[in-house]
Order: C-alpha cells, then sequence, then structure tokens
C-alpha cells in the first residue's frame, strides 16, 4: 500500500461493501485482493489492491489490543470480536498462511427473533424449558449462532431468569430485558469454557449458552448441568441428531462412555442440525432437522442404537420432529428452493426423490 495510506480506512470500506452487499464474510490474504461471500459466493473485490504481508498484519492491529497480537503470535491463531463505528460487530479469525498473517471476518447481523429466521414452532416450545440439553449443530457458517441468540432473545423477553453466556468470542450483544444476562468471553473473563461452566454452578444461573464445545471437559461438564437442574444451550460442527450423540459419547474414554450414555438419555432435549440454502430469489434459508427426545429415543441412546434415531425422526412429525430431506422437499414445493439446489444438498437423495414424487401425486 502506498504510505499515506489508511487502514482503518480500508477496513472501514471492506465493511461498509459488506453490509450493503447483505454479504457474512470478508477474507484476507496475503498475495490477494480482499473477498467478500455474498450469498454464498465468494467476489474478489479487484478495485482493492493485492495485500503485501505487512498490510494484514496491519489490518489485525487495527482490531485487536497488545495482549491478544501477543497471544496471537504464541498460539499463531487467535478469535476476536471487534465493534465497527459502534454500529456493527464482527467475529474474526487471524492464522498463518505460507508465514503470512490472514483474517476472516464474519459479519454478526442484529439479534433476530425465532419467526423472523422461520424456526420450527418447537423451538418456542424448548426455550419455555426449565431444564435440559439442547443442541444446534451444523457445518461451519450455516447459522447455529444466530439460531442460538434467538433462543436466548425469546427467553430474555418472556422469562424471569438467569442467562450466561460462554463464547469465544462473544458474538452478539444481549441487552437484559426481563432476563438477567451474563456474557463472558474465553480469555478476558475465564481462562477456559469448562471453568466458565463450572463457576456457573455457584452464580444461580438458570440459562447457560456455551457457544461451542471444545473439549471433554467442556461437554462433560455441560452435561452435568444440564442434569442438575440447568436449561444448557450448545453447539458442535456435526451433521445431523444421530452424529452428534455419538460425536459426545465418543469423546469419553471407554468405561465411561455407558455412563454418559444414561446421562444424555435422562438430560438431553433434541438435537436441531440446520444447513444454509440459496433461495429462489436471492439470499439464504435454514434447512433442518430437528430431533426431539421421547422415551424411544432415550432407548436407543441407552442400548447404543443410536443408527435408528433417524427411524424415529421420519416417524414422529405429529410430535414436532422432522428430517432435513422433508424439510428440504417442503421447500421445494413452496417454491422458496430450485429443485435441483436441493437435489445437490439432499442427505438421501433417493428419499429426497420419493417425497418429491409423494407431494406431486
Amino acid at each position: 500500500m502506498q504510505d499515506n495510506f489508511s487502514y482503518s480506512e480500508l477496513l472501514n470500506n471492506l465493511i461498509f461493501t459488506l453490509v450493503k452487499e447483505t454479504g457474512s464474510d470478508i477474507h484476507m490474504v496475503s498475495g490477494m485482493s480482499p473477498a467478500v461471500r455474498i450469498h454464498g459466493e465468494l467476489i474478489t473485490i479487484a478495485k482493492v489492491p493485492k495485500l503485501k504481508p505487512t498490510d494484514t498484519v496491519a489490518i489485525l492491529r487495527e482490531m485487536i489490543d497488545d495482549e491478544k497480537y501477543k497471544q496471537f503470535l504464541e498460539k499463531q491463531q487467535v478469535d476476536f470480536s471487534y465493534v465497527h463505528n459502534n454500529e456493527y460487530r464482527l467475529r474474526g479469525h487471524a492464522f498463518f498462511q505460507m508465514g503470512t498473517v490472514a483474517l476472516v471476518l464474519r459479519l454478526i447481523p442484529k439479534v433476530k427473533s425465532i419467526q423472523d429466521l422461520n424456526l420450527p414452532p418447537a423451538i418456542y416450545e424448548i426455550a419455555k424449558k426449565d431444564q435440559g440439553f439442547f443442541l444446534v449443530v451444523g457445518p461451519v457458517g450455516q447459522g447455529k449462532s444466530t439460531t442460538l441468540a434467538a433462543m436466548i432473545n425469546e427467553i430474555n423477553k418472556n422469562e424471569k431468569r438467569m442467562i450466561t453466556t460462554i463464547e469465544d468470542p462473544i458474538e452478539y450483544i444481549h441487552e437484559s430485558d426481563k432476563s438477567y444476562i451474563m456474557q463472558r468471553e474465553i480469555g478476558y473473563d475465564a481462562p477456559s469454557a469448562a471453568i466458565a461452566l463450572e463457576a456457573a454452578f455457584r452464580q444461580d444461573v438458570d440459562v447457560i449458552l456455551v457457544g461451542e464445545m471444545r473439549d471433554n471437559d467442556t461437554i462433560r461438564t455441560a452435561v452435568t448441568a444440564a442434569e442438575t437442574g440447568h436449561l444448557v444451550f450448545s453447539t458442535l460442527h456435526t451433521n445431523s441428531a444421530s452424529q452428534t450423540i455419538d460425536r459426545i459419547i465418543d469423546s469419553f474414554a471407554s468405561n465411561q462412555q455407558d455412563q454418559v450414555r444414561t446421562q444424555l438419555a435422562a438430560s438431553l432435549i433434541g438435537v436441531f442440525s440446520q444447513r444454509l440454502v440459496p433461495k429462489i430469489g436471492g439470499g439464504l434459508i435454514p434447512i433442518y432437522e430437528l430431533m426431539l427426545v421421547n422415551s424411544a429415543v432415550q432407548n436407543l441412546i441407552r442400548e447404543k442404537r443410536t443408527h435408528e434415531i433417524d427411524n424415529i425422526i421420519d416417524t414422529g412429525m405429529t410430535s414436532g420432529m422432522i428430517s432435513f430431506d422433508r424439510c428440504l422437499s417442503e421447500a421445494v414445493l413452496r417454491g422458496d428452493i430450485a429443485l435441483d439446489e436441493a437435489v445437490r444438498v439432499a442427505k438421501n437423495p433417493k428419499l429426497f426423490d420419493q417425497l418429491i414424487d409423494n407431494y406431486e401425486v
């Protein structure tokens, strides 16, 4: 960049472009012009010159303090949050690639309601629960945090509860309404998610949100919290209810797994797996699988038969459950998603075809 170039101005322009184009992410890599992701497509901003190694370092320093930068150098990667002009909040991740600094910024939109997000009615009922364990799962960037923020917002507006969020970093900012909300950021307010979770037992907390369960200690403590009278929400990078349950159980040593199965069977409320799919006319729409725990699911968890959970979901529509492919087929028939796009993302293409054919008959 030129000597008189302002990195704060560049950052301002990139964020303005992201917001204007209703994009989700900004990517900055040395040797390339910045790029933004808009409705799932990555678009290079050609009018911005290719970034040099010194440029990406300088842009990072615009957003994080000395302590965070020291952490970045020690661990060679760092998560952070950044508030731009007291208006836009972004989640950032900095890392090294080919010996140079690279950055990804994700725009965090305003907290939306469950209705705004087109989530199923059962989500309202889960937000009213007194205790239990509810997981929102899916690949990176598929709206998990947005869904959980909507659920916390629903509780905050309608219930008098003590809520604590444990995040790395904090994404959505919640202002206390009927509920009282505390938000703790790992690295600033607590050394780890597991330690912050254990502390919640002494803080008279009713509802706990763990941004992501990244280690065995966090999973173990979250399950215990759900067992002991708390309503616990969290996320995992899994693709279905059955895979999620297996992932949790497999994270424990073999001699502990039977106990964990028993705990999960007793405390798990449900698993919501979602993916954002391009919508006809632009934008993205959530397509999801929802499993709600009933006695049949509890038995399958205890008896090591989680592979049969898909069958329970398929037959559980009357209780609010829905499979991913059924949700997808309904979106196609409503005219929200193109058929070729749906075929591309279907989990079971044969089952999806059958669902479409049955509706058309």
